[in-house]
């Protein structure tokens, strides 16, 4: 394995400097004070705690970046042709506000429109999911591969549920209808950033989910194409950062899952063209 780049580097240590504090509010996760971004949408004093101390150590490694975060007060614009940092200080606050130890932190970076570096971190677990571009993807020290399983009657398949005030119920509700039949089983853990990453290690076979935000899927994508897999929008668009939706999975199952996701219709229209 090749040594990290210096600004891997400035990443990893970045987030396991937030992982400490963000372990210790786990423990103690009854005393947090909790806010509420919208219906079912929360934000508590470890995000805020975790993104602020993101932000110094980027920052600090990286001061003309712009920086992404999902929780507001650090947002910094990206110069033009510039650079950034794409961050999730705590993704699966949901779990973690009712102690369920799944959940994660999510940072990447974007250069002149590539993304070139990710980390995604699980705390509980101590596992350390990161790639660099062109270089490969690894967990911890071990190289990543995604699945190779050649049939969705043999796949594993993750995915995102809309909640209250959130997402096309409707929708949804087709589409795990029509994926359910065709796969082997289908999860939903809760933290989208960490479920891509489980992609890029083969523990699930695909993913899809629509409504997420850069922060969301920033870091997963690149996991997932440094792994040897495919990570794009639902309905094969070319902006999976920027477009709300996602489906990720091998070069084998990509096309059939997102054919079952695009419905009735429009597989119909697929056929005849």
């Amino acid at each position: 394995m090749a040594p990290r780049s210096p600004l891997m580097n400035v990443t990893v240590n970045a987030v396991l400097k937030a992982a400490r504090q963000l372990r210790r509010d786990f423990v103690e996760v009854e005393q947090l004070q909790v806010g509420f971004k919208g219906p079912a949408n929360f934000v508590s004093e470890a995000d805020m705690r975790a993104q602020e101390t993101l932000f110094q150590e980027l920052t600090r490694g990286r001061p003309d970046w712009g920086f992404t975060g999902e929780e507001s007060g650090h947002a910094r614009s990206m110069p033009a042709g510039g650079s950034r940092w794409i961050v999730d200080p705590l993704d699966g606050t949901t779990n973690f506000l009712h102690g369920i130890p799944h959940f994660c932190i999510s940072v990447a970076a974007e250069v002149e429109g590539e993304l070139t570096t990710a980390v995604v971190y699980d705390p509980t677990r101590d596992e350390l999911f990161w790639a660099e571009r062109g270089r490969g993807a690894f967990l911890n020290q071990r190289r990543l591969r995604v699945s190779g399983r050649r049939q969705l009657k043999e796949a594993l398949i993750g995915t995102g549920i809309p909640f209250l005030g959130w997402g096309q119920h409707d929708r949804f509700q087709g589409e795990i209808g029509r994926v359910m039949g065709q796969v082997a089983g289908i999860r939903r853990m809760g933290a989208a950033a960490l479920d891509l990453a489980w992609v890029a290690a083969a523990r699930l076979d695909g993913f899809w989910e629509r409504d997420l935000h850069p922060w969301d899927v920033a870091a997963g994508i690149l996991l997932i194409r440094e792994a040897g897999g495919f990570a794009t929008e639902i309905g094969g668009g070319k902006q999976a950062l920027e477009g709300g939706s996602i489906v990720a999975a091998n070069d084998h199952l990509i096309g059939p899952l997102d054919t079952l996701l695009a419905g009735p219709q429009i597989t119909e229209k697929r056929a005849v063209g």
